[in-house]
């Protein structure tokens, strides 16, 4: 049941997609249809990511806010009021971006997924009007074979997660000694997307092969163009402001 809707939902048009732009693609360049697939399925989804970007942002700014209630000494009940009117009053909701967030893992699973296992023809996932692909050239811009490890695109992988990661806003972390566990374990998981994730990304993208690699660099590319629009857009609301 779950498989069938995976495929029918998910896999499968995402599956099709990649075999049609092979299909039209002069010379059948695989790691071009990689790219303008990836590109097309972002560019979908940024409405939501851009405002899960947002949200996040927000909610940075409102953490001074937010430290004033906590340290208020007031009731608990009386900090979830004030609290709620901060976000009611900033028009912010702070499991927005968590949920934005939640309804594009899918959609990013399954566009990987295609890449992971390559156009595989003899699935029956077809549809009946997409001409299967004459033929599949692997050789990306006929220098790099994605078909294979590559240990170039790997680097190029953990390189451009890196960047994303730098740009993404970052929380709100206290220097007081007695900082709370969550402020740690924000300060944690920063400093560990910022220089852990990249090599991660970098070992899963050069044990896989290229093609998932192309995939990854491709994303972060499109990630570190979205952040710096949203960068831009921050800038541009506070210089009206002053």
């Amino acid at each position: 049941m779950l498989t069938n809707i995976w495929d029918t939902i998910l896999y499968g048009p995402l599956l099709n997609a990649l075999a049609f732009l092979v299909s039209i693609i002069p010379g059948g360049d695989v790691g071009v249809a990689i790219v303008i697939l990836t590109l097309f399925v972002k560019t979908i989804l940024f409405p939501l990511s851009q405002r899960s970007i947002e949200s996040q942002m927000k909610m940075n700014l409102l953490a001074p806010e937010l430290k004033k209630i906590k340290d208020s000494g007031k009731s608990k009940e009386e900090q979830a009021k004030q609290t709620f009117e901060l976000y009611k009053n900033n028009k912010t909701n702070p499991f927005s971006g968590c949920l934005l967030v939640l309804i594009q893992i899918p959609i990013i699973f399954a566009l990987y997924y295609v890449f992971l296992k390559g156009i595989n023809l003899e699935s029956g996932l077809l549809y009946s009007f997409i001409n299967p692909p004459e033929h599949i050239n692997m050789l990306f811009f006929g220098i790099l074979d994605i078909g294979q490890k590559s240990i170039v695109l790997a680097v190029l992988a953990g390189v451009s997660q890196y960047f994303q990661a730098r740009l993404m806003p970052k929380p709100v972390i206290s220097d007081d000694k007695n900082s709370s566990f969550q402020n740690n374990f924000a300060k944690s998981m920063s400093t560990q997307m910022k220089y852990v994730f990249p090599f991660v990304i970098a070992f899963i993208a050069y044990s896989i092969s290229g093609a998932v690699a192309l995939y990854w660099i491709t994303s972060n590319i499109f990630a570190v163009g979205q952040q710096m629009y949203a960068n831009r857009k921050k800038e541009m609301a506070l210089e009206v402001v002053k």
